[in-house]
């Protein structure tokens, strides 16, 4: 039996970007482009008419940008995963992808392979981040974090119980669903309802917003 392919939905103002995007992507006979548009305003009723698993969408649009057509993603529910694309890393862009509630951050200037694994694993609910965007956001965390927002992160993780912070923490460290329901001997089905408690507690959306959050707090130290 044929595992259903999954959906995608391209956001990009730039044709030519979203042709070679789609020719890319579709090369994999696991992945379907289900539509591709022009504009972040266009992404929400573009939503709701294809049912996308995730969007790829590009940071540098017309009036609505990559990070604000993310936080009205985000408000839906259910919300597909978003996947930004942008030709810079700039600063601490990666860190507002995060925070607006994109699952990864990519560079246009990924290869191929990169971006359909990305795809893949932003729908298997991992956190795809190219490595210097990766980096951003660790060091943000670490260094550039002020006092006050780690108390804060140490009072939410403190409100876990001790199965929920476990998980989280080795989510965080990279462990896919799977790998933490074979550690733990538990049924991956259980690892997600005390992940999606964990999340309520926490106030995150996605994978990648529960990594920084966790990092903050020292777990990962």
């Amino acid at each position: 039996m044929t595992a259903t392919p999954i959906r995608v939905l391209l956001v990009d103002d730039d044709p030519l970007v979203r042709s070679g995007l789609r020719y890319m992507l579709e090369a994999s006979p696991d992945l379907l482009v289900v539509a591709d548009i022009g504009s972040g305003e266009e992404a929400v009723p573009a939503i709701h008419a294809h049912r996308p698993d995730v969007v790829l969408l590009d940071y540098r649009m017309g009036e609505l940008d990559g990070i604000s057509t993310t936080r009205e993603i985000r408000r839906l529910d259910p919300s597909p995963k978003v996947v930004l694309l942008t030709t810079w890393d700039l600063d601490d862009l990666p860190l507002k992808a995060v925070q607006a509630g994109a699952n990864g951050f990519l560079l246009k200037t990924a290869g191929p392979d990169e971006i359909t694994r990305a795809v893949r694993d932003a729908a298997a609910g991992h956190a795809p981040f190219s490595p210097q965007s990766a980096q951003h956001v660790v060091t943000h965390v670490r260094n550039g974090d002020t006092g006050g927002r780690r108390e804060q992160a140490a009072r939410l993780v403190a409100t876990l119980s001790e199965r929920e912070r476990e998980i989280c923490v080795r989510l965080a460290d990279g462990a896919t669903t799977v790998m933490v329901a074979t550690e733990l001997h538990l049924a991956e089905s259980t690892i997600k309802t005390h992940l999606r408690s964990a999340e309520a507690k926490l106030g995150v959306g996605s994978r990648a917003q529960l990594a920084v959050l966790v990092e903050r707090a020292g777990l990962l130290d």
